[in-house]
């Protein structure tokens, strides 16, 4: 029940906006088009990422997401403030990292403003900052954890990189609602990794 809450408050934090991004990719990532064109295929997922119904892949989507993270914060017995802080930390440095790298495929959208606006290499590089800091802060209070720490770390730039690839490869570029499912997969991904770090090195 308690893990539950956090990811109903988590959710109620954000207003959505990122869950919504991640139906709405789920959607738009169902649409084959069967013919070699591979800028139809891409133009029809555009076309339906942008409509406002939820569709039954992006309902499919959200309720694996919110399994996941779910499931993996109950199998955390201890630092689950930690493993929160990180989730978000390198979902949001994979959302950064995909601004920053490719190419925005709409002309106006909610995501459009970010991509006018991002500064590079800073942004990335004092996200980073930010996040081996708090991997130092994890060692700091539990010496005997670092090698969870460490691989932490690693899993958690690993996700928000290739996350951000992948939807890349299958849109050709990014739009608002690719941001908000980097974030929402990267989270997901990262606590069930944590989740699976913790429980090996603390017995």
């Amino acid at each position: 029940t308690r893990s539950a809450m956090v990811v109903v408050a988590w959710i109620a934090l954000t207003g959505g906006l990122h869950l919504d991004g991640a139906m709405d990719t789920a959607d738009g990532l169902a649409v084959q088009d069967f013919s070699s064109d591979k800028l139809r295929e891409r133009q029809r997922r555009l076309k339906v990422m942008a409509d406002s119904v939820t569709g039954a892949f992006g309902a499919m989507a959200a309720i694996a997401l919110l399994l996941l993270k779910t499931s993996a914060l109950s199998d955390l017995e201890s630092y689950r403030w930690s493993a929160l802080m990180v989730a978000a930390g390198w979902g949001r440095w994979g959302q950064v990292v995909a601004i920053a790298c490719y190419p925005y495929l709409k002309a106006e959208g909610k995501g459009a403003f970010h991509k006018e606006s991002i500064r590079t290499p800073q942004d990335i590089l004092l996200g980073l900052l930010v996040l081996f800091a708090l991997m130092g802060l994890q060692i700091v209070l539990s010496p005997t954890r670092w090698p969870a720490a460490v691989g932490t770390a690693a899993a958690g730039c690993a996700i928000a990189f290739l996350t951000g690839v992948w939807f890349h490869r299958q849109l050709g570029g990014h739009t608002g609602d690719t941001y908000g499912a980097v974030v929402e997969w990267t989270e997901a991904l990262l606590l069930c990794a944590i989740a699976s770090l913790y429980s090996h090195f603390s017995g």
